[in-house]
């Protein structure tokens, strides 16, 4: 009989145990929503060539088209392991499926760090390799380092002389055509920690006005086209674009 009652009790602790460790953990989606906006106000297709914004200098501007690449998204959780997600997302203000961008694999719920890539790195930046980059026009020439754009923005601005005159903001890998130097201008993006307890949308917002100031203040009368070529210049907006571009916003779950 009391080989009997202490078989009873183990099998109880067994699946007990059992119970406990094979208590399922849920995985979550997630969905990249990016916005735009020019120090707080909402910036969208609507305002193309239409609304008028004032940069840091005073200089009224317009914009007239928005595209940038993320790249190489990626959760840490809190024991420091990386979930890296393939792929990346080509954000172009003018087209409403490209403002979101749905990762590729879900991942468990819990806290996680989130980053991106603005651009390629080198790694993934070489000439040619994207067919559907190559489409769309987002190839550098050979003569500027080849790879790809990270940034055009584009638009007219007011010049000192009072007439309108185009910009092209471009970002690029910066290349001096004269030594051939190059230097790393794409930048890691870190927004800090999130809670993942359900499929989740987690807004991010490009501050478009940053890219015009701190630390470098903007002149578009100086600094207004064949910016690609300009290899000071890409090393200023790569400095503005770090310095606070982009930030997280609202988070739905």
């Amino acid at each position: 009989m009391k080989k009997y009652l202490f078989l009873c009790i183990g099998l109880t602790m067994l699946f007990a145990c059992s119970s406990d460790s094979d208590e399922l953990i849920k995985e979550v989606s997630v969905t990249l929503k990016f916005t735009q906006n020019w120090d707080g106000a909402d910036v969208t297709k609507s305002d193309f060539s239409k609304t008028e914004f004032t940069n840091k200098l005073g200089t009224k501007l317009t914009i007239e088209q928005l595209r940038y690449l993320i790249s190489r998204v990626a959760l840490v959780d809190g024991k420091d392991n990386v979930t890296l997600f393939d792929g990346y997302n080509l954000v172009d203000l003018s087209k409403e499926e490209s403002l979101t961008f749905n990762l590729p694999k879900k991942v468990s719920e819990g806290s996680y760090k989130l980053s991106f890539v603005f651009g390629f790195n080198n790694e993934d930046n070489k000439t040619n390799a994207y067919q559907d980059l190559n489409t769309a026009s987002w190839n550098v020439p050979a003569m500027l380092g080849g790879g790809y754009h990270f940034m055009q923005l584009d638009g007219k601005y007011t010049s000192t002389d009072l007439t309108k005159k185009p910009y092209n903001y471009h970002a690029i890998k910066a290349y001096n055509t004269s030594t051939s130097e190059s230097e790393d201008t794409f930048f890691i993006v870190d927004l800090g920690t999130i809670s993942l307890t359900n499929n989740s949308t987690i807004e991010i917002k490009m501050n478009i006005a940053q890219w015009f100031k701190n630390p470098n203040d903007w002149n578009l009368n100086d600094l207004d086209v064949s910016l690609m070529m300009n290899f000071d210049a890409q090393k200023q907006m790569h400095s503005n674009g770090k310095s606070g571009v982009f930030s997280l916003g609202t988070i739905t779950q």
